[in-house]
């Protein structure tokens, strides 16, 4: 009676065997339960990897995983790997399940790991509700892209080192100081936010009370204080006798600047709900003022006819619109009207605040505080703030129509002076 034949074991598989295999499908590994070298056909020859398959303990189904092809893991490795699948198993666990998990688990944990440029979009985004003006955000989200996102922007926050951070602002920090101060309190100020998001622990490492202080010159030590342009108060008939020379919007809008000592964004943002006519004073908001308090403005004669002039073509709220005539122009506008005249291009609209100042301060017999209240400064003595606490309207009624009746009238000394000068 012959033998019963059974079906034979699996043998091993060779290294050999494994890097020049070319049968197609699978070919099980006699020594370790579970392991297959796959071959598959291509264009270029045959591709050769590891499949381990297995019955999952926890459904009962039939399941493949792939461990990688042979040239990265080699024989030796792939079998190990698939004696941890099966110790796996073992205890009860799917070893896909398991894989899936992980994967999910660390897919979810750099969702949650947000950039340094996705952490200052958001913190723009909360923070641009305390700015005053559209103007602040671009210059904060400018200021960031420029300098700071091409070396930060894509790496997590809880990565940023503070030596990071010093290779930005380092290369900038003695040539532009006003910017490289800016650009740190920005980037400190996204890391404050984020590490309230408790994306990250620790020191903040754009902060100057750590290393960072020790490494950077104090700024105050280096910064040059360039003070805005200012054209001297002498001149300032000529000045506005040449913007009234001018046709268009922006000219009015800037005589209406020198004439209220106002500052550029005050007068462009400028609506008609805040004047009053009949009291004859320009009411600011304080959510536009930049001490955050509201600050009347008295309103000379001139002021009001140019007010008056801009009425009789009101076009939306704004009482200076720019071209489409639904907003308010933009501080460009300004600064335009001042670099198309000749031997004036070398000013800037603010540096009139200052004209202003000089020109009370060397002519006048008003006093300090009147002069500081009309250009709405903030006072950090809190002595002096707590005793002032009138806004002297009606003594700046007088000091504006000063003002607007010297713009107005011709120096003729300062003109014979001159002459008198060019003769000798």
């Amino acid at each position: 009676m012959g033998k019963k034949v059974g079906r034979s074991a699996a043998a091993a598989l060779t290294a050999r065997q494994v890097e020049t295999s070319t049968k197609v499908g699978y070919t099980a590994d006699g020594k370790q339960p579970g392991l297959n070298l796959q071959v598959t056909p291509g264009a270029s020859g045959y591709a050769r990897s590891w499949v381990f398959r297995y019955t999952s303990p926890t459904s009962g189904k039939r399941r493949e995983i792939g461990l990688g092809p042979v040239s990265v893991r080699g024989l030796a490795a792939a079998r190990d790997l698939a004696g941890q699948l099966r110790a796996q198993i073992l205890s009860g666990l799917d070893p896909k399940e398991e894989r899936d998990q992980v994967k999910a688990t660390r897919a979810s944990a750099v969702r949650d790991r947000l950039t340094f440029e996705q952490a200052a979009a958001q913190c723009i985004a909360t923070k641009q509700h305390e700015w005053k003006n559209e103007k602040h955000r671009h210059q904060w989200a400018a200021t960031l892209k420029t300098y700071a996102y091409p070396s930060l922007g894509a790496l997590p926050v809880d990565q940023i080192t503070m030596e990071q951070v010093l290779a930005v602002l380092e290369p900038i920090w003695t040539t532009k100081t006003e910017t490289a101060t800016r650009l740190r309190q920005r980037i400190e100020t996204v890391m404050d936010w984020a590490k309230a998001r408790k994306l990250f622990t620790g020191d903040n490492p754009a902060s100057l009370k750590g290393g960072l202080g020790q490494l950077l010159p104090k700024a105050s030590k280096i910064a040059k204080v360039q003070h805005q342009p200012a054209l001297p108060y002498q001149e300032v008939h000529a000045f506005a006798q040449a913007l009234r020379r001018k046709r268009g919007i922006s000219p009015k809008a800037f005589e209406f600047l020198i004439l209220t000592a106002a500052r550029s964004g005050e007068v462009l943002g400028a609506k008609w709900d805040e004047i009053d006519l009949a009291a004859k004073v320009w009411t600011i908001p304080a959510e536009r003022m930049k001490a955050g308090r509201e600050h009347r403005v008295p309103l000379s004669a001139r002021a009001i006819t140019i007010i008056m002039e801009m009425q009789a073509g009101r076009q939306c709220d704004y009482v200076f619109p720019d071209p489409s005539g639904k907003k308010g122009m933009s501080n460009g506008a300004l600064l335009a009207v001042i670099k198309g005249m000749a031997g004036y291009t070398a000013y800037v609209p603010h540096g009139f605040r200052s004209t202003f100042r000089d020109w009370a301060a060397e002519t006048t017999n008003f006093a300090n505080e009147t002069l500081e209240l009309a250009l709405a400064h903030t006072i950090r003595d809190k002595a002096e703030a707590a005793y002032r606490r009138q806004d002297q309207l009606e003594k700046r009624v007088a000091l504006m129509e000063q003002w607007a009746g010297y713009i107005n009238r011709p120096q003729v000394g300062i003109a014979a002076v001159q002459l008198g000068l060019a003769i000798a």
